[in-house]
């Protein structure tokens, strides 16, 4: 069980290292990331969003997780699963990213 969460953690390290190019924010700092799953095989499944459905960075910013996560040692296969419930807003940012924003 414990490899799982190293390897989730390094998921997790790995989605800090992506960026919405039009916010200066990692995307799992504002937010974006509502699941991370792991199965015995470590195939991972990630539940995201954006700031937006018409995003016009989506490709971008989708194609950027799935090649950083494919990545990383030890991943099996990589699905990302774009989800607009719940809609995002302002309050799924981490304090980080509220500061470095503006916002508080």
């Amino acid at each position: 069980m414990s490899e799982f969460l190293t390897l989730e953690e390094n998921i997790v390290k790995m989605l800090k290292t992506v960026f919405d190019p039009e916010i200066a924010v990692n995307i799992y700092d504002l937010g974006l990331i509502y699941k991370i799953d792991v199965n015995d095989n470590n195939d991972v499944h990630i539940d995201m969003t954006l700031t937006a459905p018409s995003c016009p960075m989506a490709d971008f910013i989708l194609e950027d997780v799935k090649q950083k996560i494919e990545s990383i040692e030890g991943v099996g296969k990589v699905e990302i699963e774009l989800v607009f419930e719940p809609v995002w807003d302002r309050d799924m940012m981490s304090e980080e990213a509220k500061l470095e924003l503006g916002f508080l």
